[in-house]
């Protein structure tokens, strides 16, 4: 037994691990007891936690074969692994989430998605097949255009377990990114901004969400693959390397309430807005900025976080969103990490984008914060939105229910026969 928990730290849960090494481990696992898969352990909540049984796919993370950008890997390499490899040769992944140590496995899981879903979408857009075993211990090749694909894609690892991938990646001619960054004064202003940055490649915005002078500055990131022409003369095309990471050797909770967590939001702003204008990023720094701290989830205490992420539709974005931060700034709440993305459209029958604008806030765990969480999703259910199961450690079931898609994941799941073999923590609680 092991006590596991999410990136979070909240809950943990004891549980009962095996590790595979090969498909015949998986199977004997899957034939064994009901069980969940586990990655890199990213997903935020209880989602990769199963009393009985989780299924650490970490052993199987081999790179079967590549030619031409298109990448067979089995279900435990990570995106990090897959950029060292082939960042050098001119490709990179054609969609990431905000880490690359996520696994295959779980950002196909997750369905996660970039700074540049506005365009190309979630990561189902690179997946060309998936091998997925059954409940039955049987391995099915599914592929796009298949229900069993699209099910998988965003189904949290409650279709089977996922064995390996075929995914493509994308050409790029250098491994730097020029971004240009935007100190706006309003959300108003930063919708605006958004919405005039459409044809940006990746685009994302850091938004105070805290009370104080500096409630609703944002800095807008947009940014590109650089050309070799846009470089310094003393950089070379590609460059993977970054200094180590900063380790966190304790927790900090203090910082993230009051008057700190408002100074911390006005100063960042204010220097943020210094720096504003164009320049030439390594591609570390502009996708994985967080990577760089070592176990930056011990910054909030020995209780951990949880993180709010929502999804608001387009036409109902701007009033929702403004309504979200207005309750956190009630609360004398808020958050250093609150991030603001533009979704475009989307499609599959559970991933968690739609057309509009997508929050997401960490907050320490504790009452107040939980209690503020449970009043920001009143709101977003009023504004028709939803939200994102590889954050959630807290949601209760009447809201994952009150999403229409969710009783028929959980319809399809108990007659294809994965509701028996496939359970976390996570759909037991939410009645998936």
């Amino acid at each position: 037994m092991k006590m596991l928990s999410g990136w979070g730290r909240f809950p943990k849960v004891e549980c009962r691990v095996v590790r595979a090494r090969t498909q015949e481990d998986v199977r004997q696992a899957v034939l064994e007891a009901p069980l969940i898969a586990r990655g890199n352990g990213r997903a935020y909540g209880d989602a990769a936690l199963n009393p009985g049984l989780t299924l650490d796919m970490t052993g199987m993370d081999r790179m079967r074969s590549f030619e031409n950008g298109v990448l067979v890997a089995e279900a435990g390499v990570l995106l990090g692994d897959i950029i060292q490899a082939f960042l050098p040769r001119g490709w990179f992944p054609m969609v990431t989430p905000g880490t690359k140590l996520v696994s295959l496995g779980g950002a196909i899981a997750a369905d996660v998605h970039g700074k540049n879903h506005h365009i190309d979408g979630s990561f189902r857009t690179c997946v060309d097949w998936i091998d997925l075993m059954g409940p039955d211990g049987t391995v099915t090749r599914t592929k796009q255009g298949d229900a069993l694909f699209d099910w998988t894609l965003g189904g949290m690892g409650l279709t089977g377990v996922i064995l390996r991938a075929q995914i493509r990646l994308r050409r790029v001619e250098t491994s730097w990114i020029v971004q240009e960054s935007v100190a706006l004064t309003s959300l108003t202003d930063t919708i605006a901004a958004f919405e005039g940055a459409m044809d940006a490649p990746y685009s994302v915005a850091w938004i105070n969400c805290s009370a104080g002078k500096t409630h609703g500055h944002s800095i807008l990131l947009k940014g590109r693959h650089a050309l070799p022409q846009d470089l310094p003369m003393d950089r070379t095309e590609f460059d993977l390397g970054r200094p180590g990471k900063t380790p966190v050797p304790f927790g900090l909770p203090f910082l993230f309430k009051g008057a700190a967590l408002r100074t911390i939001n006005s100063i960042y702003w204010r220097l943020q807005r210094r720096k504003a204008g164009r320049a030439v990023v390594d591609w570390d720094s502009y996708f994985y900025p967080l990577d760089g701290l070592a176990n930056w989830n011990k910054l909030y205490g020995r209780h951990g976080f949880v993180q709010f992420q929502c999804a608001l539709p387009k036409d109902t974005a701007e009033a929702g969103l403004a309504e979200i931060m207005e309750a956190i700034a009630a609360s004398g709440q808020g958050s250093v990490l609150s991030v603001l993305k533009r979704l475009g459209s989307q499609s599959g029958p559970f991933s968690f984008p739609m057309e509009g604008y997508t929050l997401a806030m960490d907050f320490p765990t504790n009452k107040r914060s939980l209690a503020l969480m449970e009043r920001l999703d009143t709101i977003t259910m009023a504004h028709k939105g939803r939200f994102y199961l590889a954050k959630d450690a807290r949601m209760p079931k009447a809201v994952a229910q009150a999403d229409p898609r969710a009783a028929d994941f959980a319809a399809m799941r108990k007659q294809a026969g994965m509701a028996e073999r496939f359970t976390s923590v996570q759909s037991r609680r939410l009645g998936l």
